[in-house]
C-alpha cells in the first residue's frame, strides 16, 4: 500500500476531480480497528476490481492517529495526519481510542473540528435478515445530517470550584442578574447562523440530488430558544434563500396544496427533539432526512441504528467543503482486539459511502448487494449469529470473504 496513484483534487466549484487511481489515506484504528480495516480493504479492493475490471484502483497510504499516532509521534492526533487528509481530500478511518484524563476530549471530535468537517452524515437503512427490536424495521430509511463542530461538543466548559467558574458566576450575577448554584460546573452551548445554515443547506442539497421528499429540522427550540430555536429559524431561512424554487414548507404544503407535494419540491418541516424520538418509532416512513444540531444528532443516529440492528451495521461520514473522512460509527471494543471476531459491517458500509462520494456508484451498489446476500444466507459474525436461528457464525475475516464471494 504505497502512494503510487494520483491525488484527488478539488475543482473551483467544490466538486471532486477523481482520477482512476486515487491515493486515499487510511487510519486503521485502535482496539478492533485493525481487524475490521483488514476486512474492509479486502472488500473494497475486490468490489472495485470486479466492477471496473482493473480500470480503477485505490492506492492506500497509512496515516496515524490514536494509539498508533501516539506511538509514532507522541501525539494522539499528529499534524502530519491532518495535513495528509487535507492534501488527499478523502480518507477513511477505523475507531480511535480517546485518552482518558489527558489530551483531546475525543480524537474523533478533534479530527472533525480541526478539519471543519461540519456535516456528520449517517444513513440508516434496514438490511433484511438483521435482527431488530422493531416490528417493521424495513420502514426505517433515513439519513441524519448532524452538525459536527458546535453545540456542547465545542468543549467549552469549566469544572466546579475553579477560578474560571468563580469569574463566570460573579459576572452572571452582577452583570446579567442570573444566580447559579456555587457548586456548579458551567458549560457553554454555541450554535451559530453560519454553522446551522451550511449544515441544513448540505442536507437539502443531498435531498435534491437523491430525489428525496423531505428534510426535517430536529431541535429543542421550545426550551433553548436562541440556540436550537435559532437553528430551526436559520434552517427555514437558508431553504428559502438558497433553494426557494425547489423547497416548500410543511405549512405551505397544507395551506396551498392540501398536503400533496408538488413534483420536484422538497418539504422542509421541523419537529421538537423529544417528539422526534417518538416519530421515528411510530411513523418512521414519514421521515427521510433529519438535520439537527450536534447533541441531538448523536442521540438520534444511535437510536435509529438500534432500530435496524445496532451500530455494527451503521456507516458514517464527516464531510466538509474541502475534505471528507469516512468512519466506523462504533467504538474500539478493546476486549475483542486482535481476535478476528467482530462485525466489520459498519466500516465496510462506510467504505461504500466513500465510493459513492467518489462517484463510483456501481462499486458501492455491488458492496451493499453482496452484504445483503451474505446476511440473507445467514452467514454472519457472532453479534448477529446469536440472534439468528440457524446462522453460520464466522470470523471477521471470514465475513469479508463471504461478502467477496457474493460480489
Amino acid at each position: 500500500m504505497t502512494d503510487k496513484g494520483t491525488k484527488i483534487t478539488l475543482n473551483s466549484d467544490g466538486t471532486l476531480n477523481v482520477p482512476n487511481d486515487p491515493v486515499i489515506p487510511f487510519i486503521g484504528g485502535d482496539g478492533i480497528g485493525p481487524d475490521i480495516w483488514a476486512a474492509t480493504v479486502r472488500v473494497l479492493d475486490a468490489a472495485i476490481e470486479r466492477t471496473y475490471g482493473g480500470t480503477k484502483k485505490i492506492s492506500w497510504i497509512e496515516i496515524f492517529a490514536g494509539e498508533k499516532g501516539f506511538e509514532h509521534t507522541g501525539s494522539w492526533l499528529p499534524n502530519e495526519t491532518l495535513e495528509a487528509i487535507k492534501e488527499h481530500v478523502v480518507a477513511i478511518k477505523g475507531p480511535l481510542t480517546t485518552p482518558v484524563g489527558k489530551g483531546f476530549r475525543s480524537v474523533n471530535v478533534a479530527i472533525r473540528q480541526q478539519l471543519d468537517l461540519y456535516a456528520c452524515v449517517r444513513p440508516v437503512c434496514y438490511i433484511k435478515g438483521v435482527p431488530s427490536p422493531m416490528k417493521h424495521p424495513e420502514k426505517v430509511n433515513m439519513v441524519v445530517f448532524r452538525e459536527n463542530t458546535e453545540d456542547v461538543y465545542a468543549g467549552i466548559e469549566w469544572a466546579k470550584g475553579t477560578a474560571e467558574v468563580e469569574r463566570l458566576l460573579t459576572f452572571l450575577k452582577s452583570d446579567m442578574g442570573i444566580a447559579i448554584r456555587k457548586d456548579s460546573g458551567i458549560g457553554i452551548k454555541p450554535i451559530s447562523e453560519t454553522g446551522s445554515k451550511r449544515l441544513v443547506a448540505s442536507a437539502i442539497r443531498y435531498a435534491l440530488e437523491q430525489g428525496l421528499q423531505s428534510v426535517t429540522l430536529m431541535h429543542k427550540g421550545n426550551i433553548m430558544k436562541f440556540t436550537e430555536g435559532a437553528f430551526k429559524q436559520w434552517g427555514y431561512e437558508v431553504a428559502e434563500e438558497m433553494f426557494g424554487d425547489q423547497t416548500i414548507t410543511e405549512a405551505a404544503l397544507w395551506d396551498q396544496y392540501n398536503g400533496e407535494c408538488p413534483e420536484g419540491k422538497v418539504i422542509i418541516k421541523d419537529r421538537i427533539a423529544d417528539m422526534m424520538f417518538q416519530q421515528v418509532l411510530l411513523r418512521p416512513d414519514e421521515y427521510q432526512i433529519i438535520a439537527t444540531p450536534n447533541l441531538n444528532g448523536d442521540y438520534i443516529s444511535d437510536a435509529l441504528a438500534a432500530q435496524v440492528g445496532g451500530l455494527g451495521m451503521a456507516p458514517g461520514a464527516n464531510i466538509g467543503d474541502k475534505c471528507a473522512v469516512f468512519e466506523a460509527t462504533h467504538g474500539t471494543a478493546p476486549k475483542y482486539a486482535g481476535q478476528d471476531k467482530v462485525n466489520p459491517g459498519s466500516l465496510i458500509l462506510s467504505g461504500a459511502m466513500m465510493l459513492d462520494y467518489l462517484g463510483w456508484h456501481e462499486g458501492a451498489k455491488q458492496i451493499r448487494e453482496a452484504i445483503r446476500k451474505t446476511i440473507a444466507d445467514r452467514v454472519v459474525t457472532y453479534d448477529l449469529a446469536r440472534q439468528i436461528k440457524g446462522a453460520k457464525k464466522v470470523k471477521c475475516s471470514e465475513f469479508a470473504s463471504a461478502i467477496i464471494e457474493r460480489l
